[in-house]
Protein backbone atom coordinates (compact mmCIF):
# COMPACT_ATOMS: atom_id res chain seq x y z
CA UNK A 1 0.00 0.00 0.00
CA UNK A 2 2.66 2.17 0.86
CA UNK A 3 3.85 1.72 -2.62
CA UNK A 4 0.61 2.37 -3.90
CA UNK A 5 0.37 6.15 -1.92
CA UNK A 6 3.89 7.17 -2.96
CA UNK A 7 2.81 5.98 -6.74
CA UNK A 8 -0.12 8.10 -6.43
CA UNK A 9 1.16 10.95 -4.66
CA UNK A 10 4.79 11.58 -6.39
CA UNK A 11 4.63 10.95 -10.14
CA UNK A 12 3.42 13.22 -12.30
CA UNK A 13 0.83 12.78 -14.59
CA UNK A 14 2.16 12.95 -18.38
CA UNK A 15 0.92 15.81 -19.47
CA UNK A 16 -2.15 16.06 -21.45
CA UNK A 17 -1.69 17.01 -25.52
CA UNK A 18 -3.36 20.57 -25.75
CA UNK A 19 -4.98 22.73 -28.39
CA UNK A 20 -3.13 22.87 -31.46
CA UNK A 21 -1.40 26.39 -31.92
CA UNK A 22 -4.65 27.37 -34.74
CA UNK A 23 -7.11 26.37 -32.71
CA UNK A 24 -5.58 29.10 -29.90
CA UNK A 25 -8.34 32.09 -29.35
CA UNK A 26 -6.80 35.42 -30.63
CA UNK A 27 -8.42 38.61 -29.68
CA UNK A 28 -9.53 40.84 -32.47
CA UNK A 29 -7.28 43.71 -33.31
CA UNK A 30 -8.47 47.21 -33.45
CA UNK A 31 -7.89 48.06 -36.86
CA UNK A 32 -9.03 50.49 -39.31
CA UNK A 33 -11.74 48.22 -40.80
CA UNK A 34 -13.21 47.43 -37.66
CA UNK A 35 -13.57 51.54 -37.07
CA UNK A 36 -14.66 51.85 -40.05
CA UNK A 37 -17.14 48.87 -39.99
CA UNK A 38 -17.86 48.90 -36.16
CA UNK A 39 -19.95 51.69 -34.34
CA UNK A 40 -18.90 50.88 -30.63
CA UNK A 41 -19.21 54.51 -29.47
CA UNK A 42 -21.43 55.37 -26.39
CA UNK A 43 -23.87 58.18 -26.36
CA UNK A 44 -22.40 61.92 -25.72
CA UNK A 45 -25.58 62.08 -23.03
CA UNK A 46 -24.52 58.73 -21.50
CA UNK A 47 -21.17 59.63 -20.89
CA UNK A 48 -21.89 62.94 -19.47
CA UNK A 49 -24.43 61.82 -17.29
CA UNK A 50 -22.17 58.56 -16.10
CA UNK A 51 -19.90 61.16 -15.17
CA UNK A 52 -22.09 63.76 -13.46
CA UNK A 53 -23.55 60.96 -11.36
CA UNK A 54 -19.98 59.70 -10.29
CA UNK A 55 -18.72 63.24 -9.28
CA UNK A 56 -22.41 63.66 -7.81
CA UNK A 57 -22.10 60.77 -5.20
CA UNK A 58 -18.55 62.15 -4.49
CA UNK A 59 -19.32 65.53 -3.45
CA UNK A 60 -22.33 64.12 -1.56
CA UNK A 61 -20.05 62.39 0.60
CA UNK A 62 -17.98 65.24 1.19
CA UNK A 63 -20.44 67.54 1.59
CA UNK A 64 -22.15 64.85 4.60
CA UNK A 65 -18.13 65.18 6.20
CA UNK A 66 -18.21 68.96 5.68
CA UNK A 67 -15.11 68.50 3.73
CA UNK A 68 -15.31 71.94 2.12
CA UNK A 69 -11.60 71.59 0.82
CA UNK A 70 -12.66 68.57 -0.84
CA UNK A 71 -16.13 70.05 -2.12
CA UNK A 72 -13.94 72.41 -4.37
CA UNK A 73 -11.80 69.80 -5.38
CA UNK A 74 -14.05 67.79 -6.88
CA UNK A 75 -15.94 70.88 -8.13
CA UNK A 76 -12.73 71.93 -10.17
CA UNK A 77 -12.31 68.47 -10.94
CA UNK A 78 -15.46 68.01 -12.56
CA UNK A 79 -15.73 70.70 -14.77
CA UNK A 80 -12.02 70.24 -15.76
CA UNK A 81 -13.17 66.25 -16.62
CA UNK A 82 -16.22 67.47 -18.39
CA UNK A 83 -14.10 69.93 -20.64
CA UNK A 84 -12.20 66.98 -21.68
CA UNK A 85 -15.02 64.65 -22.60
CA UNK A 86 -16.94 67.05 -24.75
CA UNK A 87 -13.44 68.20 -26.23
CA UNK A 88 -12.59 64.03 -27.15
CA UNK A 89 -16.66 63.40 -28.07
CA UNK A 90 -16.09 66.32 -30.91
CA UNK A 91 -12.89 64.67 -32.32
CA UNK A 92 -15.04 61.41 -31.96
CA UNK A 93 -17.78 63.04 -33.87
CA UNK A 94 -15.37 64.33 -36.51
CA UNK A 95 -13.65 61.35 -37.02
CA UNK A 96 -17.12 59.27 -37.42
CA UNK A 97 -17.96 61.66 -40.27
CA UNK A 98 -15.23 60.60 -42.29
Amino acid sequence: MLGAAKKFLLDTPAPKPGPPASARFEPPRLTADILENKSMSRSRDRILANLDEMYREAFERSKATGDDAQMASLDFAYRREQLYFEILLDVRDAIERQ
